[in-house]
This record gives C-alpha cells, sequence and structure tokens, in this order.
C-alpha cells in the first residue's frame, strides 16, 4: 500500500474530495481492495487525514469551473470527517457555482452517533446512497458494515430523511453483485421511498 496525499483527483470529468480511509463498511466490490488510485490520480491512501485548510490549499490547484460536479468521494466513508466536509462544501458554496454530490453508505448517522441528515441542507445537491441488496441480512453480507444488520434500517431511514433536506437523492446498487428479481425489489423500495434508483456498473 503507497501512502500519498491525494486529496483533490479528476474522474470521468467530476472533481473527487477524498477526505479519510475510514470506513464502517469493507464492502465486497470496494474499488479499494483492488487497486490504489482512480485513473492516475495516484495513490488514495492517504498520508493522514487533511485538515480543511489542507483540503482548500488543494483547491488552488484545479480550474473548478471545467468540472460536471464536485463529488465527496475517495477511498474510505465521506461522512466519517462529517465536520470538515461541511466546512468544505460551504467553501465550494461560497466560491463556485457547481452542485456538489455526496456518495456515502447512508451509515453517517450510526457513525456520528447524531442526525447529521438536516447539516446537509443548502450544502448537498445530490446524495447517492448505496442500497446494495434489498434484503437487511444480504445487505449486510455484502456491506460487512461493523454495525451489524441493524445498518440496512439505518440506511434507509437516513435516504427517506435526505429527501427533506437534500434535492436529488439516489439509492444505488452494483449490477454484479444482485439478481434481477432483487434489482426489482430494489426498485419498489426506491419508489415507495421517492427516491431514484440507478444500478450502477462494476469497476474492475
Amino acid at each position: 500500500m503507497t501512502k500519498a496525499m491525494t486529496i483533490l483527483y479528476e474522474y470521468h470529468n467530476n472533481l473527487y474530495i477524498n477526505l479519510t480511509n475510514r470506513c464502517s463498511s469493507a464492502c465486497i466490490f470496494c474499488l479499494r481492495q483492488t487497486r490504489e488510485e482512480m485513473d492516475n490520480s495516484g495513490s488514495l491512501w492517504l498520508d493522514h487525514e487533511p485538515s480543511y485548510e489542507e483540503v482548500i490549499e488543494e483547491f488552488k490547484k484545479f480550474d473548478v469551473e471545467k468540472y460536471n460536479e464536485i463529488i465527496f468521494c475517495g477511498f474510505g466513508e465521506p461522512t466519517e470527517r462529517i465536520d470538515v466536509l461541511l466546512q468544505v462544501a460551504k467553501y465550494i458554496k461560497d466560491n463556485f457555482r457547481k452542485n456538489i454530490r455526496l456518495n456515502t453508505n447512508g451509515q453517517g448517522n450510526l457513525i456520528n452517533n447524531r442526525d447529521i441528515v438536516p447539516e446537509l441542507k443548502g450544502l448537498i445537491d445530490c446524495i447517492s446512497i448505496s442500497l446494495n441488496n434489498p434484503d437487511p441480512e444480504k445487505y449486510q453480507e455484502i456491506v460487512r458494515s461493523i454495525f451489524g444488520v441493524k445498518s440496512f434500517e439505518a440506511m434507509l431511514e437516513f435516504a427517506k430523511e435526505a429527501k427533506n433536506y437534500v434535492p436529488k437523492v439516489i439509492l444505488s446498487t452494483v449490477d454484479t453483485t444482485i439478481t434481477k428479481e432483487e434489482e426489482a425489489k430494489c426498485q419498489k423500495i426506491c419508489d415507495e421511498i421517492g427516491v431514484t434508483y440507478r444500478i450502477r456498473e462494476f469497476e474492475e
């Protein structure tokens, strides 16, 4: 494992923010199990967790206006550092005309032992939450959360509440990890909650 300080990196014409390597899950499909970088980003294994000031300094190295979106997503769960995430999101809103997306496992309330969802209002434009499976037990087999099977309901409650504070909420699954029947059940869950369902392609 090569450690570096890749805080911001480009991928698919978006700018990604890598705040931490900590995560409450160990998903069986997670890219960090098989690689260290994304399209020549440099290693996303951090030497240390960057401070707010370090993150902001990195923005000076990029032409932010050319990207489609700015996304909190790296080799860790962004809500593990919710306070810095919110500070950085406010900086982006104050300085750039860009939509901000948060890619998350939806376990942020469990991680922080408080309801963090209202704090996203006005800062996060889109939130993409990993649904992974419609069955709580199978979900846990896939994500291997430190919180156990209760993380499934916590993730769904996170998604339901997020609708009240974030303009666009997406629940996603990875196409190679579940059956077509399970995908149909995931669609039903999303319809009942009133959020978008997205099937992601597995990336090697």
